[in-house]
């Protein structure tokens, strides 16, 4: 049985470099994996959405429409990927920004600022007393 409060155990150490406990919000390397990571599953979102829509288009197409032909699907999926990358760097959907905001607390206003969606002017109305 391990003993979680025995300090020679196995896990790593919080001033091991590749422990997670070892880094902080406040670290750019941190900052920057985690904008990495939060911009490639934006990315991945989009893209599975794209996909899903393409297949969606092909099972209501017609039997003889172009959107049925198999032919250019593959250049079709890399498009839609490429698509996908663009947008996700833009951070149109918002994604990437969502999960900075929880992964990065105290660097969540200078992201949340580069949002193209204002939301100031959206909640106000509902904050107003009747």
């Amino acid at each position: 049985m391990i003993n979680i409060n025995d300090s020679s155990s196995a896990l790593p150490s919080a001033l091991d470099d590749r422990s997670p406990a070892a880094a902080t919000p406040a670290d750019p390397r941190y900052a920057a994996k985690a904008t990495e990571a939060a911009v490639k599953f934006e990315a991945f979102f989009i893209s599975h959405m794209l996909r899903q829509m393409r297949s969606g288009t092909r099972e209501m197409a017609g039997e003889d429409s172009v959107f049925k032909d198999p032919v250019n699907s593959d250049m079709l999926e890399m498009a839609d990927n490429l698509v996908a990358d663009k947008m996700a760097g833009q951070r149109a959907f918002g994604i990437a920004d969502a999960i900075l905001r929880q992964l990065l607390p105290a660097a969540g206003a200078p992201v949340a600022a580069k949002s193209a969606v204002k939301t100031d002017n959206i909640a106000a109305p509902l904050n107003k007393s009747v």
